[in-house]
């Protein structure tokens, strides 16, 4: 599987990443690549993330036979309008979008029945940096990357897309966008909610910058999470929302009885609820399900 030229639309961590995995692998001739900001693309050329700098997406689009979209979600449809006359059905596009649902609507509404070769992926990896500077050539090995086709995703494009991050080291999964959206909402959406809210109530205190410092590990692993990009978040929260308001009622819903049990000074059912919790944890880590796959067609 050799690919004569890569299109990559966003050169930061994420299609820098891409790009430099895709160079290791042996799997690309020429890397050329586009950003919003020329700054961005001139300091990928000169880290050697890519070959050659576009003027515009179209330009990274042309002549290529794989391309990447590693722009904000909200920017798909404008994105795809862009380079909407480049798109051809041997061309394979990707994205790396956190939510599949509006860029499976992104697809559909800038490229219609011309969408059958795009396949919407979401690679569960990143930094807490972002940039091109921070670009890593091994941020896919051994992460799970979830593919989310559609009914008029064409079979042999996902096949292709299925290889390509297999290449790269990746687990390649497959799900509907509607599961992929409701299972994230769940595991990564609501906790980066939570995160960014806790950190608040913390840091917001009189004495709360003392009591950060006095953070053991496992506080700084959680609060590390409220160091994501805020713009990338704000598009996330907003896309998924329904989602997460879902999970977040599911979670007030067990913070209510567990409070409601501190109160009353229940406190064996309080031990016997935190013990439920905990074994049902280490069974649950025990057997580490596999991310659920749904069949493409």
């Amino acid at each position: 599987m050799m690919f004569k030229q890569l299109g990559v639309i966003g050169c930061g961590l994420m299609g820098g990443s891409f790009a430099l995995a895709m160079k290791k692998a042996r799997l690309v001739k020429k890397v050329v690549g586009y950003s919003k900001s020329p700054s961005t693309t001139e300091k990928a050329k000169k880290l050697g993330v890519i070959d050659q700098i576009a003027e515009s997406a179209l330009l990274a689009v042309a002549g290529s036979d794989i391309v990447l979209l590693a722009v904000p979600v909200a920017a798909t449809e404008t994105t795809l309008r862009a380079i909407r006359h480049m798109v051809k059905p041997d061309v394979l596009f990707m994205d790396v979008g956190s939510t599949k649902g509006d860029v499976v609507q992104a697809v559909q509404a800038a490229l219609g029945d011309a969408g059958g070769s795009f396949v919407p992926a979401h690679p569960i990896a990143g930094k807490e940096s972002g940039g091109v500077e921070h670009a890593d050539v091994a941020l896919y090995q051994g992460r799970h990357v979830i593919l989310t086709p559609t009914s008029k995703t064409v079979v042999s494009q996902v096949q292709r897309a299925t290889d390509v991050w297999s290449a790269l080291g990746a687990q390649v999964f497959k799900m509907t966008p509607e599961n992929h959206d409701q299972a994230f909402a769940a595991v990564s959406h609501l906790p980066h909610l939570l995160a960014f809210a806790y950190f608040q109530s913390v840091a917001g205190q009189a004495d709360g910058r003392d009591y950060l410092n006095l953070a053991g590990p496992g506080f700084r692993d959680f609060t590390r999470i409220a160091a994501g990009e805020p713009t990338v978040w704000r598009d996330i929260l907003v896309a998924n929302g329904e989602r997460v308001l879902a999970q977040s009622a599911l979670f007030r819903q067990a913070l209510d009885s567990m409070e409601a049990m501190i109160r009353s000074g229940d406190t064996l059912g309080l031990e016997a609820r935190i013990r439920q919790i905990s074994e049902g944890r280490a069974q649950w880590q025990m057997g580490m399900p596999k991310p659920p796959s749904v069949p493409s067609k």
